[in-house]
């Protein structure tokens, strides 16, 4: 990784989260036009490879999404658009003593699954069920530390041992466990969260990208096979203290469990059609994060509004604005109403609509709930229902890059250059301005969208 990082350092920025018990370092190589600094409206999202210390495979193809990505920046205008509208944050082992524990060749078993105290890191996080009383690990705090600083939006968390894409939730509140086996059996039903058709499209993007799982074959005769390779976690078997449930209620970001291999530690010879049966579906994956909506939080004089918090009516699961005021939100065509809540300001309710095409984008004012002497309550409460301001954001109509990529935002922030690395992990901290003309049709308002 130091290698790669000096060779591109236009194109990557190398930083640690934390250390593991044994002392490791928990690296994470950023890939994107603008490694060191935010890119202001445009979002940030992870993978995380190798949370169990056995599974190997993911780690591997992390390792070889970061070469590719660089590699095909300049050639492939696919993923030039990418990391021109995206920063890639690539953790290829939170579990390095694990991964050191374990043996090449391995495919099933536990050895090297834990970290080296012997906790699974993926039973390790708070639980939105129950009680997680398993004490906090070194590598489960770098891992909360590090997500929340940084706003994700979307993230894949890497495993072995299946060949399916699983989404949350991971835990119900009904979960009786039945057997122990690999996979324990459960006697369980799904447990949906509201955005569930969101989790269900970004699976079987994964999904219908690789060159096996949408097929749904089992990988022994005795192991559950998966409808169009992808389920629900809970109603795969049910676990407390999971990483993709605590993303999401936590912190807002949609994470999906990619099971990448059917053997966990498969010999290094391998690797080759592992890469090449994911490489499509981790790239796909990753551009998903332009779908749905996305904007700013104002004050009436232009100045952005952190953490306020958003929700998307009749999802209950909310998310927050970061200190530049962005957000972002992952969502399926259709119509919708975006509910904004702000200390010291009135709440929000604005009605927008998403396409297949594009993202829509989105910048919501916010006005003082203290009135003045010329505002009475009666028209703060006319402001409360008053429309904001919604445009499609034309960046990628087809999820392909286009020569007309826009950000139609006047916000502006200082462009701070991080001067060491490891302020990276603070990447929120920086900020800078990043505009480009509207297409043609959107300058004669063919798609601007507003509501009366």
């Amino acid at each position: 990784l130091r290698a790669t990082t000096a060779r591109y350092p236009n194109l990557t920025a190398l930083y640690s989260i934390g250390k593991s018990v044994q002392g490791r370092d928990l690296w994470v190589m950023v890939v994107s036009s603008s490694p060191y600094e935010h890119m202001l409206g445009k979002p940030d999202v992870k993978y995380i490879g190798n949370i169990h210390g056995n599974e190997a495979v993911g780690r591997e193809l992390l390792l070889h999404l970061i070469q590719y990505l660089i590699t095909s920046y300049t050639t492939d205008p696919y993923i030039k658009w990418l990391l021109d509208n995206t920063r890639i944050h690539i953790l290829p082992s939170l579990n390095p003593d694990g991964y050191a524990a374990s043996k090449e060749g391995t495919c099933d078993g536990g050895q090297g699954r834990y970290n080296s105290r012997g906790f699974d890191l993926n039973r390790n996080f708070p639980d939105y069920f129950k009680q997680n009383n398993k004490r906090s690990q070194p590598e489960t705090e770098a891992v909360k530390e590090w997500i929340n600083k940084i706003q994700f939006v979307l993230s894949g968390s890497l495993h072995g041992g299946a060949l399916v894409a699983s989404y949350p939730y991971d835990n119900t509140p009904n979960a009786r466990p039945l057997l122990s086996s690999v996979f324990h059996s459960y006697v369980s039903q799904p447990s949906l969260t509201p955005d569930d058709d969101v989790f269900k499209h970004l699976s079987l993007t994964y999904a219908n990208n690789h060159a096996k799982m949408s097929r749904g074959v089992a990988c022994k005769s005795a192991s559950p096979s998966f409808e169009n390779g992808i389920t629900n976690g809970a109603a795969w078997y049910p676990l407390t203290g999971g990483m993709q449930d605590f993303n999401y209620v936590w912190h807002g970001c949609l994470e999906v469990t990619l099971e990448v291999s059917c053997c966990k530690f498969p010999p290094a010879y391998e690797l080759r059609k592992y890469w090449d049966d994911n490489q499509l579906s981790l790239i796909k994956f990753l551009a998903e994060a332009h779908r749905g909506v996305q904007g700013f939080v104002m004050d009436p004089n232009g100045s952005p509004i952190e953490k306020a918090q958003l929700k998307i009516k009749g999802r209950d699961v909310g998310f927050a604005t970061t200190k530049h005021g962005e957000f972002w939100r992952v969502l399926m065509p259709g119509v919708y109403k975006l509910e904004v809540f702000a200390d010291g300001f009135v709440p929000r309710d604005v009605d927008f609509m998403v396409v297949e095409q594009h993202p829509t984008l989105l910048n919501v004012t916010m006005q003082p709930s203290k009135p003045n002497s010329t505002e009475t309550a009666s028209q703060l409460e006319a402001q409360k229902k008053k429309p904001s301001s919604v445009t499609p954001l034309v960046r990628n109509p087809t999820r392909v890059p286009t020569t007309s990529t826009t950000a139609t935002t006047t916000t502006t922030t200082t462009t701070t250059t991080a001067s060491v690395v490891s302020t990276i992990a603070s990447s929120e901290e920086v900020g800078s301005t990043s505009t480009a003309a509207l297409p043609a049709e959107q300058e004669n308002g063919g798609d601007q969208l507003v509501f009366a």
